[in-house]
């Protein structure tokens, strides 16, 4: 068993609920694992600051139902604990996907929740608990989770939290109208005005900006200690793995010796899915973390170089200032090295960074456009075919990403890496991604590996061709 931390909008506090939960747990020395529905990267940093384990992604798009079974059976069945986030409400999914996922479907061969917190507590057989933001309600709550509890007979509601309740006239309130449903209330947050996350233009500020959050982390677990029932609480969340051939346990090494990997990872670079690294280190890879904002040069004898997302456009001026670090990874990539920028990364290794303030600064000057700031929001999952062989993935190969930016480039490819689609309407989006250098795979599209194996395979055969150090 596990439990799921839904919420019945965006908005009403899953995770601070779930870092309460889990910093209250932690304090408790209890070993917990913790997953986040959906791509997100920003929310896992914090379950991992608290918990002191790799959140785990699950996302049917960008992965599979299988591989969602085969790695929460992973990695829950090596703690006592396990929970998993949602996103958005808990029916917000996708209502089109593509029909050779080999998806379960209802009795009508539909599935209008696909990839919602729902979707996956059904795939995973967890039940729910709803949060409900009741700040402005009293008698409507019944209504609410009523709705809630009746909608989908597959989901099990286990209980309810009771987010932003406003006084003990309130909380009866609340409690008088939801008795006839007979639906555990689990938790009760009070309106909080000392715990505040803060967020920008991505989400919450990641992590390792706010010097403050361990002291915000234990005034979370304070409150977890006193506002959860964890009589009831503690066997939902005792962890039992599902029965599960453990495909990702098979990965043979790609080499007989480590491949050596400069993996960007500061305050400027730090969205990545712990299951690429992990897979890059399964079959052979050796990760060398750096920083472009502080160190001086790429880490040596290195044969390959990955720059995940984040916000480089927030340290611009101080990643122009470090020339040197520009110069060695612009030399580098011109020499040959293979090199993987998503993203953030992408920016980095263009002319230059544009800020919202008009600012230009330049960057690593490996590819001949620049990225400028707006307060335009690109998002969504995307369905993208390769239209050259690339360093990554072979010619009219199909994968799926996911995007999310405020920022545009000011000159495309002339030779793009994909032509990319919705993934919910396939309303063709263009192309987009530099190839040029051949050694270079640099895209707005995020990827998730887990299903994909091939990818880390190829990039690790094209770093191998490279000079092994000391030659």
């Amino acid at each position: 068993m596990a439990l799921v931390i839904a919420g019945e909008r965006s908005g009403v506090g899953k995770t601070t609920v779930t870092l309460t939960l889990l910093a209250s747990l932690r304090r408790r020395d209890r070993l917990v694992q913790s997953f986040k529905v959906g791509p997100d990267y920003i929310d896992p940093m914090f379950h991992q600051h608290v918990t002191g384990r790799a959140c785990r992604n699950l996302d049917p798009v960008l992965t599979s139902e299988a591989y969602i079974q085969q790695c929460f059976a992973r990695h829950s069945q090596l703690s006592e604990y396990a929970l998993v986030e949602g996103v958005m409400g808990l029916f917000d999914g996708i209502s089109s996907f593509p029909k050779d996922k080999g998806l379960m479907t209802n009795d009508k061969g539909l599935m209008t929740d696909f990839a919602s917190t729902a979707h996956i507590a059904r795939l995973l057989d967890l039940p729910v608990v709803l949060v409900i933001d009741c700040s402005r309600l009293s008698g409507s709550v019944a209504a609410i989770a009523h709705g809630y509890q009746s909608f989908d007979p597959r989901i099990k509601i286990a209980g309810l939290v009771l987010n932003r309740v406003g006084s003990d006239r309130h909380l009866s309130l609340l409690k008088d109208s939801l008795e006839p449903l007979q639906l555990p209330i689990l938790g009760v947050l009070r309106r909080q005005d000392n715990i505040t996350i803060p967020d920008r233009h991505l989400g919450l500020v990641p992590t390792a900006e706010l010097p403050e959050l361990n002291a915000l982390i234990d005034r979370l677990a304070d409150l977890g200690d006193t506002c959860f029932d964890w009589q009831r609480l503690l066997p939902l969340l005792k962890s039992e793995s599902l029965p599960s051939t453990d495909a990702i346990n098979r990965v043979s090494p790609y080499s007989s010796f480590p491949v050596k990997i400069a993996v960007a990872r500061d305050r400027a670079f730090n969205f990545y899915y712990q299951d690429n690294l992990d897979l890059l280190q399964q079959l052979g890879a050796e990760l060398v973390f750096w920083s472009p904002l502080e160190d001086a040069a790429i880490p040596k004898d290195v044969r390959g170089m990955y720059f995940g997302g984040g916000f480089p456009e927030v340290f611009a001026q101080q990643l122009a200032e470090n020339i040197s670090a520009r110069d060695a990874v612009k030399t580098a990539i011109l020499q040959g090295m293979p090199t993987v920028a998503e993203c953030g990364g992408l920016m980095y290794l263009s002319e230059q960074i544009i800020d919202f303030e008009g600012k230009s600064w330049p960057m690593a000057g490996v590819l001949p456009t620049s990225a400028v700031m707006s307060g335009r929001l690109t998002l969504g999952y995307r369905r993208a075919v390769a239209l050259q062989n690339n360093l990554l993935v072979k010619a009219n190969t199909t994968v799926y990403g996911h995007e999310f930016h405020r920022s545009h480039l000011t000159l495309t490819p002339t030779q793009p890496l994909f032509e990319t689609s919705r993934y919910d309407c396939e309303e063709n989006m263009g192309c987009e991604g530099w190839g040029l250098p051949a050694n270079v795979h640099a895209s707005y599209v995020h990827l998730h590996w887990g299903e994909s194996r091939e990818i880390p395979q190829q990039f690790l055969k094209e770093c191998l061709k490279v000079a092994s150090p000391g030659m």
